[in-house]
């Protein structure tokens, strides 16, 4: 519930409720190059709200997708698909993604999230191109 709680906020674009489901120390994972300003690892709800400021300037979010839900124990593994626009350029990104999440105390401790990266270089080189 947490989880789907989670997704429903960030849907309604209520980034504080989505993080006050995460524990304070919380670990967070995303990939990419360093270029990249989404991606790297991070600890904590402030630098993990910076990960939501860094996609809010440079994406824009059109359809966020989660279609189904598996749990294990203190793990669930979240599959789903996204649209997003970079906003400089207005180039569009179909993209499938996996989150799995580490849960604690019935706060998120750990996230990382996989997707294809190279589709989201190739989207962001076009929009430094255009520019």
């Amino acid at each position: 519930d947490v989880i789907r709680q989670g997704y429903e906020a960030f849907g309604r674009g209520d980034i504080n409720a989505l993080l006050e489901s995460f524990d304070e120390q919380i670990q967070w994972v995303t990939p990419g190059p360093p270029e990249l300003a989404t991606s790297g690892n991070r600890t904590g709800r402030q630098q993990v709200a910076e990960f939501f400021g860094a996609v809010n300037q440079l994406f824009d979010i059109q359809r966020f997708e989660p279609t189904e839900f598996i749990a294990h124990g203190d793990r669930i593994v979240v599959l789903g698909a996204e649209t997003a626009r970079v906003k400089a350029t207005g180039t569009v990104i179909d993209l499938d993604w996996v989150h799995v999440f580490k849960m604690r105390n019935g706060k998120v401790v750990a996230f990382q999230e996989f997707f294809d990266t190279a589709a989201v270089m190739a989207a962001m080189r076009a929009a430094h191109a255009a520019a």
